[in-house]
């Protein structure tokens, strides 16, 4: 190799002087190794070392991949539990199918656990079915705070804990505190903590809740409600005027011959609300006949407004349910529609025939012929 100093004089190596070649990898077509970190590669005739800036070996680059692959399994497991567990596909629903069970069977021995011919034996089963129960929500509790790492706004403890304020975490937080308090004070045989912690198993119901956590039902219920808004709204509000003039005018001609069942204008009301909404418990009821013709006259119109809720509500699941449908046929379709739409357009646009299309048709023959689109 011959080089030039500045005064121009030719320079000649020494005889024993290796050869090296400095490149970047990735960007020397000769370079023996290649990469895309951009790093220098400084080698001599024998063989090629790879080396930093400073031309020293970079040591750390297999424990780099090493911690890159860990990362990268930690991320995906993460990515794994949290989709089993917010958002079930698949074989997840056997996990929360197995966790369903659970709850309801809890709530089938409780409700045996009531009955004397059943008491001992479901309250040991019950204790049993408990703790297990416990275990599961407080291990999934723990792996739904650690997984929700895997989005970007749960990350760090601030992002832990914008996560266990979400209302199914509190939920599942009261929930444990109950039954480990019912367990806690039923295992120390204390009658007066488990009188008084017994009303604590009423939490235990919202275990149930935790069945639909992503809230689709609430949503879809909430969805048709404000859909069909001004419709309910009429329907409650004219069923609410004959309410408090059906009871009023009933209470105004019982009052002195049936003092016993209409002594206020609230027992009236309460009259009302139980003829109007067709339940009819029987405990007070006209007895005159003016009572007796005012009662079937509003009997006739209000039950019709106060059903009319329930039909308004039944037609618009209907409908949201159609509209769902709707839309996941329009979903399944769209991909097809639009390949079908581009290989139309490239046939249109490719059709040597046409003579209108003639620039276009050139473009494109003048685009593949470059030998690095061939």
């Amino acid at each position: 190799m011959v080089k030039k100093s500045a005064n121009g004089e030719v320079y000649h190596p020494p005889a024993g002087e290796k050869k090296l070649k400095v490149g970047f990898v990735g960007l020397d077509p000769g370079a023996a190794e290649t990469s895309r970190d951009g790093a220098l590669l400084i080698g001599g005739s024998e063989s090629t070392k790879r080396g930093s800036i400073l031309c020293r070996p970079r040591s750390s680059i297999s424990r780099g991949r090493i911690a890159h692959k860990r990362n990268a399994r930690y991320r995906r497991l993460q990515n794994f539990l949290y989709n089993a567990l917010e958002r079930p596909r698949g074989w997840a629903f056997i996990y929360h199918a197995y966790v369903f069970l659970l709850v309801f069977s809890c709530l089938v021995l409780s409700v045996f656990a009531t009955i004397k011919e059943y008491k001992k034996s479901s309250e040991s089963a019950l204790y049993i079915l408990e703790i297990v129960t416990i275990v599961v929500f407080g291990v999934e509790y723990i792996v739904r705070i650690w997984a929700a790492g895997c989005c970007c706004r749960y990350r760090g403890w601030r992002g832990r804990l914008r996560f266990a304020r979400k209302p199914f975490c509190i939920i599942d937080i009261m929930v444990l505190f109950a039954s480990v308090s019912v367990l806690a004070a039923g295992s120390q045989g204390n009658v007066f903590a488990t009188s008084a912690i017994r009303s604590l198993r009423f939490l235990q119901i919202l275990r149930m809740l935790r069945m639909d956590r992503r809230g689709g039902t609430w949503k879809l219920l909430g969805s048709v409600v404000y859909a069909h808004s001004k419709e309910l709204i009429t329907a409650w509000y004219i069923g609410f005027l004959c309410l408090i003039l059906a009871s009023f005018l009933v209470y105004s001609v019982e009052k002195d011959d049936n003092a016993e069942m209409f002594e206020t204008y609230a027992d009236a009301l309460w009259w009302g609300l139980i003829t109007l909404t067709t339940i009819g418990y029987g405990d007070k009821y006209p007895v005159t006949w003016n009572g007796r013709l005012i009662a079937a006259m509003f009997s006739l119109i209000g039950v019709a407004f106060f059903a009319l809720p329930a039909g308004i509500l039944g037609s618009g699941f209907a409908l949201k349910v159609q509209e769902q449908h709707r839309q996941k046929h329009f979903e399944k379709r769209r991909n097809p529609a639009a390949a079908l739409i581009q290989a139309a357009w490239r046939f249109y646009a490719t059709n040597l025939s046409r003579t209108d299309l003639l620039s276009t048709w050139d473009f494109y023959e003048q685009t593949v012929s470059v030998p690095m689109y061939r």
